[in-house]
C-alpha cells in the first residue's frame, strides 16, 4: 500500500505539501484560544486549515477546467475574466429579482453564472476552431474583452448578492461557528467529476490523444474540431461554477474579481504536472497544485517574508516546473530510443 502510494502521481506534490504544512507549523508560532484559554497553534488548527482550502477552492476549480484545456495542447487565458463576467451578470440578474425560497435563488443563480461560462467556453472554442488562430492569441483577446464588457455593464460598480446566496455559501454543516467547509466540498467535487471525466470516459481519453499527437489522432477518425469546442466549453463551466461560489461566498461581485487568477490557475496546472505541450495532465494534480500555490502565499505571510516575493517564487515554481516536464520528456525518449535500438 505505501509503495504503491510513494509512486502515485500525486505522491511528489503530497510530499511537498506536507513539508511545506509542517514549516508552516513549526515556525507560524501560537496564540491562546480567546474561549478555551487552551494554546493553538497559528496554521495547525481548523480554521486557518479551512481558510486555506477555501483560498485555493476558488481557483482550484478552474485550474481544473483549465488542466482539460492543456491536456488537449491548448491554454486558456480567458478564465477569470470569464469569473468576473458570470459574477457580474449573476449579481445584476439577481438584484431586484423576487423569489420564494433561498433554493430558488441559488438554483437561478447557478443557472445564470454557469450559463454565461458555458457560453464564453464556446465563444472561445469556435473561435479557436473557426479562426485556426492559436489558443493563446484568441484566449488573451477574450480575456480583455470579456472583462471590458463586464467593467461596461457594471459600470464599475461593485454589486451585492442576496443574503441567501452567502447563508448558504458560509454555511456550517455542523461545524464549529466560522467554519465555512461548503467551497471546499465543490472544489472537492469539481475535482472528483473532472478526474473521472478524463480517465474513466471515452472522451477524455480522447482529449489525451488528440494533447499527444493530434495529427494521428485526425487520421484516427476523431473529430478534433468538437474536441477543442468541448474542452473549452468545460473551462468556461468551471469558471462559472467558481464565479457563482466566490460571488456567494463574499456576498459582492465586480468587474475587477480575479483579476490575475490566470497566473494562479495556469500555475496550479502546471505545477501539478500538465504539460504544456499536450498530452499530460490531471484534474487531482491541478487541485492539489492549487493548494501548493496557496501554502506559498501561506508561508510568506507567516515568515513575514515581503509580499512582493510571491510573484517570484510563483514564477519561479512555473518555470521549474516546466524545465523538469520537459527534462523527463526528453529522459523518456531517449528511453524508447535505447529499447527499439535493441
Amino acid at each position: 500500500m505505501v509503495g504503491r502510494i510513494l509512486s502515485s502521481a500525486q505522491a511528489g506534490l503530497l510530499i511537498v505539501i506536507i513539508c511545506l504544512a509542517g514549516l508552516l507549523t513549526a515556525f507560524a508560532g501560537s496564540h491562546a484560544d480567546r474561549v478555551t484559554g487552551e494554546t493553538v497553534n497559528n496554521f495547525l488548527n481548523s480554521y486557518t486549515l479551512i481558510q486555506t482550502a477555501t483560498d485555493a477552492s476558488f481557483f482550484a476549480v478552474m485550474a481544473v477546467g483549465a488542466t482539460i484545456v492543456i491536456i488537449s495542447g491548448g491554454i486558456d487565458l480567458s478564465v477569470g475574466s470569464i469569473y468576473a463576467l458570470a459574477g457580474v451578470t449573476t449579481a445584476m440578474a439577481l438584484r431586484g429579482a423576487a423569489f420564494d425560497s433561498p433554493l430558488q435563488i441559488a438554483t437561478v443563480g447557478l443557472a445564470i453564472s454557469v450559463g454565461v461560462g458555458l457560453l464564453c467556453g464556446v465563444v472561445n472554442g469556435m473561435m479557436v476552431v473557426g479562426l485556426g488562430v492559436h489558443p493563446f492569441i484568441i484566449t488573451l483577446g477574450t480575456m480583455w474583452v470579456l472583462r471590458g464588457i463586464a467593467f461596461v455593464s457594471s459600470n464599475a460598480e461593485s454589486i451585492g448578492l442576496p443574503h441567501a446566496l452567502t447563508a448558504i455559501a458560509k454555511a456550517p454543516l455542523g461545524l464549529a461557528e466560522s467554519l465555512y467547509p461548503v467551497p471546499t466540498l465543490v472544489m472537492l467535487a469539481v475535482t472528483v467529476a473532472g478526474s473521472i471525466y478524463l480517465q474513466r470516459t471515452v472522451m477524455g481519453r480522447h482529449v489525451f490523444a488528440i494533447g499527444g499527437n493530434a495529427e494521428a489522432s485526425r487520421f484516427s477518425g476523431l473529430r478534433l474540431g468538437r474536441i477543442q469546442i468541448g474542452v473549452f466549453v468545460i473551462s468556461g463551466l468551471t469558471a462559472g461554477i467558481a464565479a457563482f461560489m466566490g460571488a456567494s461566498f463574499y456576498g459582492s461581485a465586480s468587474c475587477v474579481d480575479a483579476t490575475g487568477y490566470e497566473l494562479y490557475v495556469i500555475a496550479s496546472a502546471v505545477v501539478g504536472g500538465a504539460s504544456l505541450s499536450g498530452g499530460k495532465g490531471s484534474a487531482v494534480n491541478a487541485m492539489l497544485g492549487a493548494v501548493l500555490i496557496v501554502l506559498i502565499r501561506q508561508s510568506i505571510r507567516t515568515l513575514h517574508f515581503d509580499q512582493n516575493y510571491e510573484w517570484i517564487i510563483i514564477g519561479c515554481a512555473i518555470i521549474v516546473a516546466v524545465t523538469l516536464d520537459q527534462a523527463n520528456a526528453r529522459l523518456a525518449a531517449r528511453r524508447l530510443a535505447r529499447a527499439a535500438g535493441r
